[in-house]
């Protein structure tokens, strides 16, 4: 029997940290939080202090009842779960929950952190075991409580307000705000036109380059001192003919250091920038690489924690780093001193290592093959990026040559750039990304010139350019720009996000956020209304008094108290103060042509339409465009099939693509592209089920190999077996019948466990009763012939049943088939 037991948070990790502990040591996982807040009003009490009333999660009982029997056979308790806050509150929380005094001395209670999954770590953490750091728990607790009490007073304000369903988050409304105003800003935004002169020059040896108008007599031009086509043509026509020669050579040194490794939010926006993946997809392959995979010696970890603002290095990595860069590429690129970083986020919390390889030694190739395509690519750019930060800088000469003309009224000055790399250093292994795909033009060579020297104007152009709007965020620049305000925290970004979507205040469309109609009405309100509340610097402030928690410099439920009165006096202030037609009806000067009245701006589920004021005597709504139907716009993408240009039309069911060589050519695409779900296809075994949607709006998920494997499902797939016949993958449904249940996919197994109750109506049920109950005395004349009735019923009623048992049996397969039929179709 195990002397010690190990809890840690995810059954992936157990078995591996159970092979390095050995036979006195057993790990069980707790799958994640144990206990939390119900979500309904009434789960903190304010008025007592803001007291928590925590309950057990429905899923978690029976974690926690196996876990009570472990703990109950053994002599100490380590619990291990992730080194942050959220961990350090699951390891309160299981001994709330298991009803375990840390202090007792049955079962001895040990706190163990680890940073990486490897034998030396584990067994470094369980030799240095510690208390739980309290003031990391009532930092957490202090966010969690915050986060329940906004989200279920401003919810139901914004149900009232505007509609029902609508959702409002501390930190959520924040990143609203974010994409809001810089949708406000396109929108504002007003193109200007301005034109450039441009030079294809040579010199003596006939080897040309580009050169740009710089300068008219000595002054610079300005972005738009060439305002329109005439101007530039006039420029043209007196630089045309003019002799030209070398002014200046200037010839200089540039270094260029790598960047840091990665933290939680760069590796986002890293990985979203190179290799398309979206924050949430990101978290989920490092957590996998966390935990552990196998790579022929048993499961091991091959990343550090990845949740981490820490952009520093162990004394270890760093000479694992000079060794490997040494043996690939020669002591010239490895550094005679380690290279340190400072992190520059907000509230950043350095407490960790940066997110590095745990053996820098295990090069990407050598793993590829126990690894799948994704978990190769993201680990490939976390080798790279350690790798490189430890790597030497690179030297670039740059040179800048000014050409100008001789003769002539005017003295016109032409300047040509170019570099090239005198020592490629870390540029030889990686380098980093950009949002602005303006500042990824490299300059090339130039050839040799001298000052003084003549050179011949091949020919000269002038460009026409117009402004552009600023570019929507992307995942990686809303996560730089949330990093930068101080909002939140890295291990948040990708669940906000995710919110945003699914609460449809924004759409992702190419990877760009796009606020939708109702996302602005509500930014709108919070903005104009709440404005300290949704203030990036109110929001990156509290974070900092947080973090003062969690340190212990502070109490939190006086900063609890701080912040909490003040916003309900608001609240109650503004519930009277705010109508709900002043947030969702616009006046126009529009006339409805079926009853002569004004016609509004409303705002609907599908966001704003024009209604009549006269509603419900008139009932006219048309398009807010004015009905007219607008011209399908010509995307990126070419068509598969006939390699024409695809085009974004509207149909019955949304906007879709469709081949501009139609009726030739008849292919059409979903504008939205199934969503990956990082769940390998059980089937195929080499393929990825994705999330679809069918013709009629109903969501599937299929493998991305179709046709050539054709398995499908309609409940939601989890990676998680099945505890009973093995099968790789369960499957979530949720009905109103039976609640929420996990189940078996495969037809042959019976494996079930109801997660979520159905909702109990008992109103309902009491409200028939009744009736029936009035009705009894009616009938005492015909009272001995109510055994005989009630037989009769009974004998209906077990038809029925085996009748509904029956058609629900004939649904099941129905339902199976379809959901293959139309993966298929």
């Amino acid at each position: 029997m195990a002397r010690s037991l190990v809890i840690v948070e995810s059954p992936a990790k157990s078995k591996t940290i159970e092979k390095f502990l050995g036979k006195d040591y057993k790990v069980l996982a707790s799958y994640g939080h144990v206990r939390a807040l119900p979500s309904k009003q009434g789960s903190v009490d304010v008025e007592a202090g803001f007291v928590p009333k925590y309950h057990i999660l429905p899923e978690s009982q029976k974690h926690i009842e196996l876990l009570a029997k472990e703990v109950a056979k053994c002599e100490e308790l380590l619990l291990a779960t992730d080194l942050d806050r959220e961990g350090e509150a699951i390891s309160w929380h299981l001994l709330e929950a298991l009803g375990i005094d840390e202090n007792g001395t049955k079962p001895v209670v040990k706190r163990v952190t680890f940073h990486e999954i490897t034998k030396p770590a584990i067994l470094k953490a369980v030799a240095e075991p510690h208390k739980i750091a309290r003031d990391l728990v009532n930092a957490q607790q202090a966010r969690v409580i915050l986060d329940y009490l906004v989200g279920f007073t401003l919810s139901p304000f914004l149900w009232k307000k505007i509609r029902y369903g609508l959702s409002a988050g501390r930190v959520q409304s924040v990143a609203l705000r974010i994409i809001c105003e810089r949708e406000k800003e396109i929108n504002a935004f007003e193109s200007r036109e301005y034109w450039s002169i441009s030079s294809l020059l040579a010199n003596h040896a006939d080897k040309s380059f580009a050169a740009k108008l710089n300068a008219i007599d000595g002054k610079k031009i300005t972005k738009f001192q060439i305002e329109n086509q005439e101007a530039a043509e006039a420029l043209v026509n007196s630089i045309s003919g003019l002799p030209l020669q070398v002014d200046a050579v200037v010839c200089k040194e540039k270094k260029r250091s790598p960047a840091a490794p990665f933290t939680t939010s760069t590796l986002q926006q890293e990985a979203s920038r190179k290799l398309g993946f979206s924050a949430r997809k990101t978290m989920t392959i490092a957590q996998k690489l966390y935990e552990g995979i196998d790579i022929g010696d048993g499961a091991v970890g091959l990343i550090t924690y990845m949740r981490t603002d820490s952009v520093a290095l162990s004394e270890q990595a760093t000479t694992e780093a000079k060794e490997v860069i040494t043996s690939i590429y020669g002591e010239e690129y490895a550094l005679k001193k380690p290279r340190t970083f400072k992190s520059r986020a907000k509230n950043a919390q350095e407490a960790h290592e940066a997110v590095r390889p745990t053996s820098i030694a295990s090069h990407p190739e050598q793993i590829k093959k126990f690894l799948s395509s994704d978990q190769f690519k993201l680990y490939r750019l976390i080798w790279m990026r350690t790798v490189a930060s430890q790597m030497t800088q690179a030297r670039l000469d740059a040179t800048s040559v000014d050409i100008v003309t001789v003769g002539g009224e005017q003295q016109f000055s032409f300047r040509a750039s170019g570099q090239i790399i005198r020592f490629a250093g870390f540029m030889k292994l990686y380098i980093e990304g950009t949002d602005d795909e303006d500042n990824e033009e490299q300059e090339g060579m130039l050839p040799a010139l001298q000052e003084q020297e003549a050179v011949n104007c091949r020919e000269l152009t002038p460009n026409q350019h117009f402004t552009q709007p600023p570019p929507r965020y992307t995942e990686a620049s809303l996560v730089k720009s949330m990093e930068e305000h101080g909002i939140g925290r890295p291990s948040t970004y990708a669940s906000i996000m995710n919110t945003l979507v699914t609460r449809k205040y924004a759409r992702l469309e190419k990877r760009a956020f796009y606020a939708e109609d109702v996302g602005m009405v509500v930014s709108d309100l919070l903005s104009n209304h709440f404005t300290k509340y949704v203030d990036y610097d109110f929001t990156a402030n509290f974070e900092e008094e947080l973090d003062a928690v969690s340190r212990g410099e502070k109490q939190w439920q006086p900063l609890l108290k701080q912040f909490w009165e003040p916003f309900v006096e608001l609240l109650k202030q503004k519930e009277k103060e705010i109508s709900k037609a002043d947030l969702t009806t616009e006046k126009t000067d529009k006339i409805c042509p079926e009853c002569g009245k004004e016609l509004v701006i409303k705002l609907g589920r599908s966001g704003k339409f024009l209604a009549c004021s006269g509603f419900p005597d008139c009932r006219h709504t048309e398009p807010l465009e004015g009905g007219e139907q607008e011209e399908p716009e010509v995307s990126e993408e070419k068509c598969e099939k006939c390699g024409a240009p695809m085009l974004i039309k509207m149909g019955r069911y949304g906007k879709f693509l469709a081949c501009s060589a139609y009726p030739d050519c008849k292919n059409i695409q979903p504008l939205v592209k199934p969503k990956a779900l990082g769940i390998t296809c059980p089937q195929c075994k080499e393929g990825e089920l994705m999330e679809k949607k069918s013709r009629y709006g109903k969501i599937f998920y299929s493998c991305n190999r179709y046709p050539k494997c054709k398995f499908a499902l309609w409940d939601k797939p989890l990676e998680q077996p099945c505890p009973k016949c093995g099968f790789p993958l369960t499957v979530e449904k949720t009905t109103k019948r039976f609640g929420t249940v996990h189940k078996c996919p495969q037809e042959e197994c019976d494996w079930e466990v109801l997660i979520v109750p159905p909702e109990k109506k008992p109103t309902k049920a009491a409200a028939a009763k009744k009736p029936a109950a009035k009705k009894a005395p009616a009938k005492k004349t015909t009272a001995k012939k109510t055994p005989a009735k009630k037989a009769t019923a009974s004998k209906k009623a077990a038809t029925t049943k085996t009748a509904t048992k029956k058609t629900a049996a004939t649904k099941k397969t129905a339902v199976k088939k379809t959901a293959k039929d139309v993966a298929e179709k």
